[in-house]
């Protein structure tokens, strides 16, 4: 494989514009190229095992395969989603780091009930339980501070505006598929005849925890989580909006 030829080798990777300006020509495998060219050990990926995981597993383990990947395991997670997760596991062996929330899911609801359909407060504190820590602690002890998403803007209507790479709060975000439409990740799973999330034939076109997510009615991922009032869960916040310390 040629090696990646960094257009600014002064690139200042704690200015989010000036990175995303670096980025936004290059393929998704060479933004991954060039990220841990420029960041190394400063870089930490995550995968929730969801509809397009094995998209990010393949590019990260073809491109940056040293990088760290990890997996917040929510104990809510769908059967087909844990099966999912082994079998990508052992197609792309990479540095997985499985993390779980400090309190378990049957003492959450033991404790207080289905939080996440208690009211909003309730489901923001879920995500905080259940996400935002296990996150905030895997970044703290890796020693991560530049965080690989695959996030895309065609995900969802609250995601058009992203850049390839954001601040949110303490960490740096970038998101290497950001552009890549549906067709494109459609395409990718071709060419590599890669494993499909089981959920995926029943009309699934988003993926989280059993209990807030469900199949699509029209093909969007629009009112697919939360009983359609809000889409994301806490890790993917705007960072001017978010209250939580990632």
């Amino acid at each position: 494989m040629e090696a990646l030829k960094v257009n600014n080798p002064d690139l200042d990777v704690a200015d989010p514009a000036q990175l995303s300006a670096e980025l936004v020509n290059l393929r998704a495998g060479q933004r991954l190229e060039l990220l841990y060219k420029q960041l190394g050990d400063r870089l930490v990926a995550s995968t929730s095992f969801g509809l397009q995981a094995a998209v990010m597993l393949k590019l990260i383990h073809d491109h940056a395969p040293k990088i760290p990947v990890v997996f917040i395991d929510t104990g809510f997670l769908f059967p087909e989603t844990y099966r999912y997760a082994e079998e990508l596991m052992e197609k792309f062996p990479l540095d997985y780091r499985v993390y779980h929330p400090t309190i378990s899911a049957a003492r959450i609801q033991a404790l207080w009930g289905n939080l996440w359909e208690s009211s909003k407060e309730g489901a923001d504190r879920y995500a905080l339980l259940t996400k935002v820590e296990p996150m905030n602690r895997a970044l703290r002890e890796i020693g991560g501070d530049v965080w690989i998403s695959g996030l895309r803007r065609s995900h969802s209507d609250t995601r058009q505006e992203r850049n390839f790479a954001e601040q949110q709060k303490r960490t740096l975000k970038v998101y290497p598929i950001l552009d890549w439409a549906d067709a494109q990740v459609d395409l990718f799973f071709h060419q590599h005849q890669l494993l499909r999330h089981p959920l995926a034939e029943q009309g699934y076109v988003t993926m989280g925890d059993w209990h807030s997510t469900k199949p699509s009615e029209d093909g969007t991922a629009n009112g697919t989580r939360f009983n359609g009032e809000k889409f994301e869960c806490g890790l993917h916040l705007e960072s001017t909006t978010s209250d939580f310390q990632i």
